[in-house]
């Protein structure tokens, strides 16, 4: 099946569309900018969900949903807010339909009151409900997560990076005091990362984005970036400092212990279905999906190789025996025992479609006592012992896991550089990577280089995320040729 998967290096985004088709992770609907989400990719947003779920809930969130639906006088209350969302919102004008000469066609007497907005994001319906919830500092922190859809109607789509529909996650908290929701902040962001780094195997870079990139509504917006194969940046999370904006345009105030009024302190903070887009865009090849063995739905395949008009009890029995014995160390596990398809055809399926470990096994396996193992990362294929297969399929996923992320983060310490001229930026940015370069914090120089390059400041990198690299030393931004307090994170992205 490798053969229907274009090479990275002839085309890289016909390269990706050719992975999530093949390996059935997403299709386009009728609907533009929308995506179908088969098993394989739905179950692999859903491992994605279990794992950051458990690190919301360890550090004390619970889960509640919030309305689809948004008065658009909602949106109209913070004024950056709607600033930043306003072209791409999906506006509800009529709740009815009738029939008229043949044709379905909309009501005219069944307008609104009030347009309502398809939720592109929640502060605003949240806020106007916490304004209830909360009135005294016994009330706090309320810290709730959704896990939703939400749409912003995206001119240019792509499948998980940028659909005008995607399935996400959005935490809002309230804070009694500042010091406390900036810790909140800086928390979730790391939590973030844990998942990034562990799960997904992706390293990041930990930063704040430069006000020209933050979130519509927010003082601080602090992110994680990644570098993908082809040098491409990717924000891959971001983490939101409200301070008390949306508490002000929905009056939502608590009672201190002092007994006196105050405006709540806020947070939001959210990753989405394009974290599937990191994740083949970070690890597959031109064979296929490649996926690490903590998200992989199916983490090892046994294959019977079978005889047709033979006995084949001894392969399946054995091939059961292995079965049972993953599944009682906890292993993610299937036997393929279909007798429609060849073994040949279920290998190649089973390499494109990213299952970390396929065990082969055939009579004369069975006779020896082993059973034929490929690791689909490096597909290097080994005979090996039946007894202990646990043991040996438990160390082969742990040393995959920390391969593909070793991997990963030696791909953008090669595509890392420090650049000390504008020159030397385009270069860069050109080729692919990251560029740490000064910046003298102007936002007329961030929107030059843009204009210029099609890079943009991807964070303002917090202290020691580079090896070698102190980003906090003064210089001069070789652009404006003006002080600089510190290097920061350019790259095209996105």
């Amino acid at each position: 099946m490798a053969d229907t998967i274009t090479p990275r290096d002839q085309d890289y985004a016909q390269w990706y569309q050719d992975v999530i088709r093949a390996a059935k992770l997403a299709e386009t609907s009728p609907v533009r900018g929308s995506m179908v989400l088969p098993p394989n990719g739905y179950e692999l947003w859903q491992n994605m969900q279990g794992a950051l779920d458990a690190m919301f809930k360890a550090t004390g969130h619970r889960n509640a949903y919030f309305p689809l639906f948004i008065p658009k006088s909602f949106l109209a209350k913070e004024a950056e807010h709607v600033e930043g969302f306003a072209k791409e919102c999906a506006v509800v004008t009529h709740y009815r339909l009738k029939e008229e000469d043949g044709d379905l066609i909309v009501d005219p007497d069944a307008e609104l009151e009030e347009p309502l907005i398809v939720r592109p994001t929640s502060e605003t319906i949240i806020w106007d409900t916490y304004s209830r919830w909360i009135q005294s500092w016994r009330d706090l922190p309320l810290k709730l997560n959704q896990w939703a859809n939400v749409v912003r109607w995206e001119m240019r789509t792509r499948l998980f990076l940028r659909t005008a529909e995607f399935l996400w996650q959005e935490g809002h908290t309230a804070h009694a005091t500042e010091a406390e929701a900036i810790e909140e902040t800086r928390q979730m962001l790391d939590v973030y990362a844990t998942f990034a780094e562990e799960w997904m195997a992706m390293p990041v870079v930990k930063g704040v984005k430069t006000a020209s990139e933050r979130f519509p509504g927010a003082i601080d917006t602090y992110c994680i970036e990644a570098l993908m194969q082809d040098g491409k940046a990717l924000q891959a999370g971001t983490s939101h400092f409200l301070g008390q904006n949306f508490a002000k345009a929905f009056e939502c105030t608590f009672q201190n212990a002092d007994n006196e009024q105050e405006y709540v302190w806020a947070t939001s903070w959210g990753v989405s279905t394009r974290l599937i887009g990191a994740l083949i865009m970070t690890h597959s090849d031109d064979k296929g999906l490649v996926l690490p063995p903590k998200l992989a739905t199916t983490q090892v395949a046994i294959v019977p190789i079978t005889r047709k008009n033979a006995d084949n009890q001894a392969t399946l029995d054995a091939a059961y025996a292995m079965r049972d014995a993953l599944e009682a160390s906890g292993v993610r596990v299937t036997v393929d025992d279909r007798e429609q398809y060849r073994p040949g055809w279920k290998f190649a399926q089973y390499e494109v479609e990213g299952v970390p470990v396929r065990l082969a096994i055939g009579p004369r396996d069975v006779e020896n006592g082993t059973v034929e193992m490929t690791r689909r990362d490096t597909s290097e294929k080994e005979s090996v012992q039946r007894e202990g297969i646990a043991e040996t399929v438990g160390g082969v996923l742990e040393s995959m896991q920390a391969a593909l992320f070793e991997s990963a983060r030696q791909r953008r310490t090669d595509h890392t550089h420090v650049v000390d001229s504008y020159d030397r930026l385009k270069e860069v940015v050109e080729a692919g990577g990251f560029a740490l370069m000064h910046w003298d914090g102007s936002a007329e120089t961030e929107a030059e280089i843009k204009a210029e390059t099609k890079a943009t400041i991807r964070c303002i990198p917090f202290p020691g995320q580079f090896e070698g690299v102190d980003t906090e030393e003064a210089g001069i931004d070789p652009v404006s040729g003006e002080p600089s307090e510190r290097r920061v994170v350019y790259a095209k992205a996105y």
